[in-house]
Formats: C-alpha cells, structure tokens, sequence
C-alpha cells in the first residue's frame, strides 16, 4: 500500500507535495496569528513556544521553508542532471514537515526528546539531502561556483532555526534566519529572473560577474549581522541595497515592469532592497515605524509578491502547462500587491486601526495563497500533461 501511495503523481518531484503545502500553510497560518495577535483566540496550551516566536517561526520554517524545499528539490537535480528524489523519500520529507506543524501546535505537551525530534527532523533531513545532491553530483553541476553559496547556507539554516527557538536568542535567531532567506531569494531571482525574461520577454539580461559576486559575498557575510559591530552590519546592508539597486536597474525594469507576472518579482526584488536600506537607517537612527517594517518588508514584500509568481510558473512549466498568467493567475498577484500595501503602507498613515490592518493583510494573503492553491493543487496532483514522466 504504500509503495502504490508513493508512486502518486504528487510524489513526481520535489516542487508538487512541497508547492501545495506551501499553499496551505500560506493559505492558513497567517490568518491563526491574526487571531493570536488580536485576542480573537487565546493561544492553546499546548503551544510549546510564545505567540510571536511561534508566528516567526512557522512563517520562516514553516511555509518558507515548504517553498524553499520545493524550488530547491526541483532545481538541485536539474542543475547536476540526475532524476531527483521522488517516491518514498518525498513522502517522509512531507511527512516529516507535518510532524514539525503538529509539534509547533501541540509540542508545549510532549516529552521534550519528542519535542526536539520534530523540530529538527525535517529541516536536518532536507538539508543534508540537498547537500548530498550538490555535493555528489558536484562534477556535472553548471552552477559549480556558484553553488558554493548553497554549500554554505544550508547548513546555516539549523543554528538559526535553534536560535529562533530559543528565548534568549530569538531576535539574533530571526535576524540571522531573514539573512539565510534573503541569500536564498537572491541566488533564485539570479537564476530565475533571467530565464523568465529570456522565455517571456525575449530580453536578454546583462550579467556583470564582479557585481553578481559582489552581492551575493555581501548577502553572505550579513547572515552575521547579529554578532558585527554595528556600524559594519550598517554599512554593509547600505553597500547591498545599492549593488541590489544598480543591478535592478541594469535588469530592464522598463521591460519587465510592463508584464504583471514578472514585475512582480522585480517589485519583490526592490522590497530586499528597500528592506535593507530601513536595516541601515534603523542603525543610525531611531525611526518610530508602526509594526516590524524591516521584517514585513521582506516577509510581505519579497516573499510575498515572489513565490506566488514563481509557485505559478514552475507549477506550470513542470507539469507540462503553458506558463502563462490568465486573469485568475494575475487575481492572486494583485491580492499580494494589497497585502503588501495593507501590512506596510496602511499602518504608518492610520496606527491607530493597526489590529485591523493585522487582520485585513492577513486575510488578503490567505485569500491569495488560497486562490493559488486552488488553481495549482489539483495540476499537481496530476500526471503531467503532455506525456512526460516527470
């Protein structure tokens, strides 16, 4: 029985289990902190963290890290040219997924061995194959220097999802897991932007190596922000946002900016920006934003207007669709784009409503992610379209 469940479509390649749990969480979990964070609910008892750790956490190592997992499960394999994990390796990596969710909602009355195991298993287990693929297939990778960068990452993720967990350490384990994540995207758009504007556009994009290495070196190097003085974390977050920006605009925004399904990713691109640009002001300055604008900036701005569009994409491309955006595909963007100005905008120009616009940008995003999930799920539970295996 379960070797005919492991041959399901679902279990193809690592972007369809991983893509549609993304959707559900995304689709969910900001709605339960709205509540949280309003008093509509009362946390259960068997929350084994604080309301706002639990929140950080399952956004970051919940729903991001179910993006993160199917792009990286996807993509790893076709840069070193082999099949992928797929079958039965795939169910206990989603299996494993569910048992951190059920830990992080019921863990607080759990034996703590039981507890730890569930908060460590998926993360550690995903790592190490990823690591096992670049590592192993290093020979035939074509991003064989590039891919140092992942090298480095990965495992980085496991310390700052500790530090996230830890009370004493939590703003150092969020501060340093945002930084893990905005290394990530940044190495995505890189690929990605270029290839959609390639296949989209017809527009090739200019490559400056000096400068590609020289933000991605910088992007590294701020994962440490926590632990620099921090002028040097300042001085470093300004010199990123403005090699970010000199890029972006190196990258045709004209062109892009005119198509909804890849501006939006180059909206997305300047929220990194303009998210490290508010980390250097908040260095020399004390500015009294309304809610955790650094942190939303990337959260709402980066990962929320990117992941729909790249969800969409992928979805579509690797399923055997033509990835191109119909009206509901662009619904799910514009209902980002709200999200975004309802979370960020909304809050410094009327605080006084903040726990409305909590619950407003929450409520569009699920609404997205849920419009996302309903187009997208039923595609991958499915055989592909065209014939193809995989």
């Amino acid at each position: 029985m379960l070797a005919r469940f492991a041959a399901h479509p679902l279990w193809l390649v690592g972007f369809r289990p991983f893509f549609a749990l993304a959707c559900l969480a995304g689709a969910t979990l900001p709605l339960a902190w709205a509540l949280l964070f309003t008093g509509a609910v009362s946390p259960a008892p068997t929350l084994p963290l604080p309301p706002l750790q639990w929140h950080a956490h399952e956004m970051f190592y919940g729903f991001g890290w179910a993006v993160l997992g199917g792009f990286l499960l996807t993509s790893t394999k076709n840069w070193v040219g082999v099949r992928g994990y797929h079958g039965g390796t795939l169910v206990f990596l989603a299996a494993a997924w569910l048992f951190d969710r059920a830990g992080m909602l019921f863990g607080g009355a759990w034996p703590a061995a039981l507890l730890d195991l569930s908060q460590f298993l998926f993360l550690a287990a995903i790592v190490s194959l990823l690591l096992a693929t670049l590592i192993g297939h290093r020979e035939k990778d074509s991003y064989r220097g590039d891919n140092i960068y992942f090298l480095l990452a990965l495992p980085l993720f496991l310390p700052a999802k500790w530090l996230t967990l830890s009370p004493e350490h939590f703003a150092a384990g969020t501060g340093m897991t945002l930084a893990l994540f905005r290394l990530v995207f940044l190495l995505m758009l890189e690929r990605t932007v270029t290839q959609f504007m390639r296949v989209a556009a017809k527009v090739e994009l200019p490559r400056v190596a000096p400068l590609d290495h020289a933000v991605k070196a910088l992007a590294l190097a701020l994962v440490f922000a926590p632990w620099l003085p921090s002028w040097l974390a300042a001085g470093a977050s300004l010199l990123l946002a403005a090699l970010l920006f000199v890029r972006w605009m190196l990258w045709q925004p004209q062109v892009a900016l005119r198509r909804l399904d890849i501006g939006i990713m180059y909206l997305g691109y300047l929220a990194i920006v303009a998210q490290l640009a508010l980390e250097f002001l908040g260095q020399v300055r004390a500015i009294a934003w309304v809610g955790t604008v650094q942190v939303h900036l990337f959260t709402f701005g980066a990962m929320g207007l990117i992941v729909p569009a790249m969800i969409t994409r992928i979805a579509k491309g690797h399923t055997g669709r033509k990835a191109a955006f119909d009206a509901r595909d662009r619904a799910v963007l514009w209902l980002m784009l709200a999200a975004l100005f309802v979370r960020i905008g909304l809050p410094q120009l009327l605080p006084g409503a903040y726990p409305m616009w909590i619950h407003l940008s929450a409520t569009l995003w699920a609404a997205g992610f849920g419009l996302l999930g309903w187009r997208v799920i039923p595609w991958l539970l499915q055989p592909r379209v065209d014939g193809k295996e995989h």
